[in-house]
C-alpha cells in the first residue's frame, strides 16, 4: 500500500502543503482549529512525516541551497528573496551563494553546501561542470534547475519561463510599432539569452526579416560587458531603430551609455528588455520589457524541492510559465510619423 505523503494531507485538510509543514515542524502562525485539523487528519492517514524522523537522527537541517550567477544582479536578487520567501513558509532556511560566472566558485559552494548537508539545492546559474550532478545524485541530494533548461536536465527538477516565447514576443511588438532594423544585446554563454534570441529571429522571419548577425551583440549581464556592447551599437553608421536587450540590466546600461551619447529613448532609438526587474521600473523612460513571473517561479521551485526530499525516489518534473509584456514608454511607435 502506497504511504500517505504531505500532498494527501494537505489535499485532504483543504490547505497547502505549506501549513501541513508548518504544523509538522512546529513553526510559523497557524490557528489552533487549523493545527488540530491537518494532526486529525495525518492521524486519519496515518502519515508519519519523514522531517520528524530525519531530524530525530540528525539527517534533516530545513535548509536548501541556492546558487545564482550573480547576486548584484536585480533578476536574482528578487529570485533569492522569492525564493527565501516560500521557504520560510515550509519552515526552511536558504544558503545563498553567488558564483560570480566563475567554475571554481561553482565548484566550492556546491562543495560547502554537500558538507552543510543541506536537504536540496536549487540552481540558477549555468553549470559549467555537469559532473556535479552525479555527485549530488549519489548524494541523493534533490537538485531542482531555476530558469535554466538543457535537454541533459531530463533526469532533474527544472522551472523556468518560456524564453522561446518571450523572444518572440519582444520582437512581435517592436515590429507591431514599425521597427524593422534591428539589434540585440544578449547573454549568449547562457542557454536562457540563445533561446530569448531565437524566439526574437522567429519572430522577424515570419514577417520575412533576417536579423543581420552582426547586430547580435554577447554580453553577461554585468556592468562593463554591456557597456561595451552598448557602445559598439551606438556608434554604427546605420544604427538600428530598437533595440531588444535580453536583460533588463543589460537595458538600462544601454539607456545609461545612450543618454551620455545624447541618444534619446524612444524618439531616436527604442529599448525593450527582459526580466521585468526594479530597473524596468525605474528606468526614465520606463522600460517596456518581457516579465518573467518570478514569484510564481520561486513558489513551483520550492515546492518542487519539498516533493522531492519528501519523496527521494520521485522522478524530475519540468515546469515552464508563460512570459507577458510589460508595456511602458521606452518603444516609439515609428506608425504614427
Amino acid at each position: 500500500m502506497k504511504q500517505p505523503t504531505i500532498y494527501d494531507v494537505a489535499e485532504k485538510a483543504g490547505v497547502s502543503i505549506a501549513t501541513v509543514s508548518k504544523v509538522v515542524n512546529n513553526t510559523g502562525r497557524i490557528s489552533d482549529k487549523t493545527r488540530s485539523k491537518v494532526t486529525e487528519i495525518m492521524q486519519e492517514l496515518e502519515y508519519h512525516p519523514s522531517t520528524v524522523a530525519a531530524a530525530l537522527t540528525g539527517k534533516r537541517t530545513f535548509t536548501i541551497g541556492v546558487l545564482v550567477p550573480d547576486i548584484s544582479n536585480p533578476f536574482f536578487a528578487e529570485v533569492a528573496r522569492a525564493l527565501e520567501n516560500h521557504a520560510r513558509e515550509i519552515g526552511y532556511a536558504i544558503i545563498l551563494c553567488s558564483t560570480d560566472y566563475q567554475l571554481e566558485r561553482e565548484h566550492d559552494y556546491l562543495e560547502l553546501l554537500i558538507k552543510k548537508q543541506v536537504d536540496g539545492i536549487i540552481i540558477a546559474t549555468e553549470p559549467k561542470d555537469r559532473k556535479i550532478f552525479k555527485k549530488l545524485h549519489i548524494r541523493n541530494i534533490p537538485l531542482l534547475m531555476f530558469s535554466v533548461d538543457h535537454p541533459s536536465f531530463v533526469e532533474t527538477n527544472v522551472v523556468t519561463t518560456d524564453d522561446v516565447r518571450g523572444g518572440y514576443l519582444a520582437g512581435r511588438y517592436l515590429l507591431a510599432n514599425g521597427h524593422r532594423h534591428v539589434a540585440v544585446i544578449a547573454e549568449l554563454n547562457r542557454a536562457s539569452g540563445c533561446l530569448r534570441l531565437e524566439g526574437f529571429k522567429q519572430s522577424l522571419l515570419d514577417e520575412g526579416i533576417s536579423l543581420n548577425e552582426e547586430h547580435v551583440i554577447h554580453s553577461k549581464s554585468k556592468i562593463e560587458e554591456a557597456r561595451k556592447a552598448a557602445k559598439e551599437i551606438l556608434r554604427l553608421e546605420d544604427r538600428p531603430t530598437a533595440i531588444f536587450a535580453a536583460t533588463d540590466l543589460i537595458a538600462a546600461i544601454f539607456m545609461n551609455e545612450a543618454r551620455k551619447e545624447n541618444v534619446f529613448i524612444p524618439n531616436e532609438i527604442s529599448v525593450i528588455g527582459f526580466d521585468n526587474t526594479i530597473h524596468a521600473e525605474l528606468a526614465d523612460p520606463g522600460l517596456t520589457t518581457i516579465a518573467q513571473p518570478i514569484d510564481e517561479l520561486a513558489c513551483y521551485a520550492i515546492n518542487q524541492l519539498l516533493m522531492s526530499i519528501e519523496q527521494p525516489n520521485r522522478s524530475g518534473h519540468r515546469i515552464m510559465l508563460a512570459p507577458l509584456l510589460i508595456e511602458r514608454n521606452s518603444v516609439r511607435d515609428l506608425n504614427k510619423i
